[in-house]
This record gives C-alpha cells, sequence and structure tokens, in this order.
C-alpha cells in the first residue's frame, strides 16, 4: 500500500457520521481510499441513502489529512505497520468479515496471515485450573503444530497467561489491544509487550493518544474473533467479554472450543453453557483441537510424541528402547507379544525394558496387559 494511499485511508476513519458499512461500501465501490478522496465532492450517486451531513463529512476529508499525517509520522519513527485493507499483509481471515476494520496498526514480527491462528479467551479471573489449561494446551499445541500462531487480548487473566505460556513454548503470540500503541494497557503488562513485539506482535485499530473507552475492549474482541480459525475459551463466567468474543465468532463462522469444568465453579459455568447450548466444542487438549481443525494427523502426533519423549525428556534411551518406542509410535496400544514379534526381542527381555520405560514415564501399562506411549 503506497503512502499516499495510506494517508487517505487513515484520514477516512477520522471522518465523522461516516459508519464502517458506509466505508466498507466506498471502498468496495471505488477500490481504494485514494479514490475516495479524490471523488470527495460527488459522492452522492454512490451512497443514495447516505444523510446529507456524511456527505458533507466527506468532501472535507482535507480536514482530517494533518492528523492522518501525523500518525503516519508516529508509526514510522515506533515501527508500526498500517494495514489497510488493500494491503497484501491486512489479515485475509479479519478482511472477510463485514465489520472489518478499514485499517490496523501492528508493531510485531508474525506473519498475520499464518496458516495456522488460534485466539484463546477467558475470564480475568483466572483459577489454577484455567493457569493449568494454558499452559498445557500451548505446550501440547507447540509439539503437534509448531507453526501456530496464538492471539489473545493481553488484559488480566486467561489472556496474559496464555501470551506468557506461548512465549515460554517459543510460539508466536499477538495481542489486540483496545488502545492506541503508545501506551500499554495494563501497565503491568508491558514487560510482556515488549517481548511479544519481538515474538509476536501488537494490533490495534486505534491510533496513537486514543481515549481508553471500555466500549473499546468490546470492539476489539471481533478483531480477536476475525483473525482466527478458531477461538478457544478457557474459562468464564456466565457472562463476559470472552462469550462475547465466542458470539461474534460464531457469527463469522469460526469454530468455537471450551474447555469444561465443574458444574458448581462460577468460572466454567459459561463454558459449560456454551458446550450445553452446542455454540462450543467440548474440548480436552491440543491433540483433539488439531485433530479436528485438521492441523495435524494422527501419525505425525504420535512420531513428534516419540522424538519429544526422546529428545527431549530422556535423551539416555538404549538403542533397544528406542526401538520399542518406535514400534509404538503408530498410535494404538499393542500386547507384548506383538511387540516382541515387531521388535526382534525375546518376550522376557522385553518385559524388563518395558518395565524400565514405565519407570521412566514413556509408556503406559494397560489393562490386559497392553502398553502405549505415555501422554
Amino acid at each position: 500500500m503506497t503512502e499516499q494511499e495510506t494517508l487517505y485511508t487513515i484520514a477516512l476513519t477520522q471522518v465523522p457520521s461516516l459508519s464502517l458499512a458506509n466505508l466498507h461500501q466506498l471502498i468496495d465501490g471505488l477500490g481504494s481510499a485514494t479514490a475516495i478522496y479524490e471523488n470527495r465532492r460527488s459522492l452522492g450517486e454512490l451512497l443514495p441513502a447516505a444523510q446529507k451531513k456524511t456527505l458533507a463529512a466527506l468532501a472535507a476529508m482535507d480536514s482530517h489529512l494533518s492528523r492522518a499525517e501525523e500518525e503516519m509520522l508516529f508509526c514510522q519513527n515506533g515501527r508500526i505497520q498500517c494495514l489497510g485493507l488493500t494491503d497484501d499483509r491486512y489479515p485475509q481471515r479479519l478482511r472477510d468479515c463485514p465489520d472489518a476494520p478499514v485499517v490496523l496498526y501492528y508493531r510485531g514480527t508474525a506473519d498475520l496471515n499464518s496458516r495456522h491462528i488460534v485466539s484463546m479467551v477467558g475470564t480475568r479471573q483466572i483459577t489454577p485450573y484455567g493457569q493449568d489449561l494454558c499452559r498445557t494446551f500451548i505446550r501440547d499445541l507447540r509439539q503437534l503444530c509448531p507453526d501456530a500462531l496464538v492471539v489473545s487480548g493481553l488484559a488480566y487473566g486467561v489472556d496474559i497467561h496464555c501470551h506468557r505460556a506461548a512465549l515460554s513454548e517459543g510460539l508466536d503470540t499477538v495481542g489486540v489491544l483496545a488502545h492506541g500503541l503508545e501506551q500499554i494497557y495494563p501497565r503491568l503488562h508491558r514487560d510482556t509487550a515488549k517481548q511479544m513485539a519481538g515474538q509476536g506482535g501488537l494490533l490495534t485499530e486505534y491510533m496513537s493518544h486514543a481515549i481508553i473507552d471500555k466500549r473499546n475492549f468490546v470492539q476489539r474482541n471481533r478483531i480477536v474473533a476475525g483473525v482466527a480459525d478458531a477461538v478457544v475459551v478457557v474459562e468464564s463466567a456466565t457472562r463476559g467479554g470472552s462469550l462475547i468474543t465466542a458470539d461474534i465468532a460464531l457469527s463469522y463462522d469460526r469454530q468455537v472450543w471450551a474447555f469444561p469444568g465443574r458444574v458448581f465453579d462460577n468460572y466454567s459455568a459459561g463454558c459449560n453453557r456454551l458446550i450445553f447450548e452446542n455454540k462450543a466444542t467440548l474440548l480436552t487438549g491440543a491433540e483433539d483441537f488439531c485433530q479436528a481443525m485438521g492441523w495435524t494427523d494422527e501419525a505425525q502426533h504420535r512420531k513428534q510424541l516419540a522424538d519429544g519423549i526422546q529428545q527431549e525428556l530422556f535423551a539416555d534411551f538404549s538403542d533397544t528402547e528406542r526401538r520399542i518406542l518406535q514400534a509404538l509410535a503408530g498410535g494404538d496400544s499393542k500386547q507384548i507379544n506383538v511387540l516382541a514379534v515387531e521388535t526382534n526381542i525375546p518376550v522376557g527381555e522385553l518385559s524388563s525394558h518395558l518395565f524400565t520405560l514405565e519407570m521412566k514415564g514413556a509408556v503406559q501399562m494397560l489393562v490386559g496387559g497392553k502398553y502405549k506411549l505415555a501422554r
């Protein structure tokens, strides 16, 4: 997108009395913000139902150019990308939504059009159960789908725990803000936000020095929902922003997932309700999620799991132990006699090795004398 197109796009967002729907109609009709500016005094034919004050405001776009120029300078100095609807770097998933922002401001390194993007949302009053869900899901997601991008809102509770878990696991993570990029709210999350700028990014539709308003946080939920392939609700009460995000995601034809909780836990009530009303798929872990989303297949998962056990947890496996693990990497549980045939290890010797692997936590013995890889 050229500097001129960026300038006019930013200026358009400052025109009063102009709805987002009309902005989309204008850009779709004329093809660019530049064309709108060049025809600003004769737009009545394109918007026959527009009020006279709206057409008058568009005709006076010049008055907003100085503010747009200031914003462009701020972005240049802050290494911020201005992404308009016609920019190739604009999130394609979000662009297809009817109320997508006309311009986004982005500081970061992650590709907003990554192949696999998941948004994670939930209560600000996160419980130890919710914290564990965030850590475990993202840890397993990293193993199953190492190119996944995790999106959330940088708020207290579930949001910040998801961001920090992603950073810890080496996954890119993007925070969608409800204010401009000249500040971070809440202030306690500034260090995390700084780290995210180099391992993910910060994204907003708001210009610098925009007043923080509670309505902005509801508005930004549509971006959280729209940029992703799916939305995961970790914990939520029966009311809250995460449920709003889930409803928006459903309206965008995104898949919504929710972790269940105990029936008397306040911050599982919203998740349980989503599942009960068939608004969300019950989620137990990253394996089910990735398989249902088509992000990985069973064989790949088992191979990665076996590799992870060998390379990360127990690098001192013997050649014989590795042969046993490889035989179990297909995913199904196996009787010891079947393993003996596949590994060419006598049953007595194999039993000893399986006991050792079980003590190491690498395999699990099931009812009936079957064995499988431990999860």
